[in-house]
């Protein structure tokens, strides 16, 4: 099964995004990580095209999408909220399951818990969080600032699927074909002729002008939709105790909270084997059973 590919405007800018399944299919929402794309989310739309129209958009500074010309503000929490409310205006989407790896879980929980867009959460319908939490472990940020602030260059797309390979060790297995399309995807070519990770650097700058983008925990305990946590077992981004905070208010305190520790992973699950897929299947064929 081959996406199809779009273009469309969403808040003053121009957003990529893939689709999968039927146009006239109920909707899924599926939104990568902070340095990622949407095709990271390949595996996930084929194991839910057949009921589902799956939208995978690349967030802006990233992918295909528009690099914002004022980082500082757009580079946001707050900002990508607005993109997410313009891209279901744009492409008449009234209600989707929301599936968000990363920074795509954190702007899910903004939109399900009417952070910036209070009309966004009446349009959540579900929302799976892979390995994302409403406070995330400041260790693992400063990791994650450490990789990405930077992107390496290099003279061939080998010595960058090399780099890909170790600094996303932790999503566990992925087969050969996957390694080549996600460095494939995820490669933009330099000036001087080398090739580097595709996204805008000044991304990272969330973290300095926006520090506190992921405490989330008022979103969190707005959100009326059911929640799914994934957690990498070995995620040094999603603590336990942060996880059993959960438990006990919000969506947790109402008894709408399901989490599962996926094994062998770190952050963040690749969500490209069936035991990671079909969890999130049966959740999402649930929640739309009972919409």
């Amino acid at each position: 099964m081959i996406p199809s590919s779009h273009y469309v405007a969403c808040a003053g800018r121009e957003i990529h995004y893939t689709a999968w399944g039927a146009p006239d299919a109920p909707v899924v929402i599926a939104w990568h990580g902070l340095a990622r794309t949407g095709r990271d989310m390949d595996e996930l739309a084929m194991r839910l095209a057949d009921r589902y129209r799956v939208v995978c958009p690349d967030t802006i500074g990233r992918g295909l999408s528009q690099w914002s010309p004022a980082p500082r503000e757009e580079y946001c929490i707050a900002f990508y909220v607005q993109l997410a409310e313009a891209l279901f205006d744009a492409l008449g989407i009234d209600h989707a399951h929301w599936v968000g790896t990363s920074m795509g879980g954190a702007i899910g929980t903004a939109c399900a818990g009417g952070l910036v867009a209070p009309g966004m959460r009446a349009r959540i319908r579900s929302l799976v969080l892979n390995d994302n939490a409403p406070q995330l472990a400041d260790a693992a940020i400063a990791r994650i600032r450490a990789y990405a602030g930077e992107p390496p260059a290099f003279a061939t797309v080998t010595e960058l699927e090399a780099f890909f390979r170790q600094a996303y060790a932790p999503y566990g297995w992925l087969g050969d074909a996957q390694w080549r399309r996600l460095t494939e995807t995820s490669t933009r070519r330099l000036p001087d002729g080398r090739v580097t990770p595709h996204y805008d650097p000044a991304m990272v700058g969330q973290f300095v002008d926006h520090p506190d983008d992921y405490l989330l925990w008022d979103a969190y305990d707005a959100i009326s939709a059911p929640v799914l946590c994934l957690r990498g077992a070995q995620s040094d981004l999603v603590l336990p105790e942060t996880v059993h905070a959960m438990r006990s208010r919000g969506p947790g305190a109402a008894g709408r909270l399901q989490v599962m520790e996926v094994p062998d992973c770190g952050h963040a699950p690749a969500l490209n084997v069936a035991s990671q897929l079909d969890p999130v299947r049966a959740f999402i064929d649930a929640a739309q059973a009972a919409a």
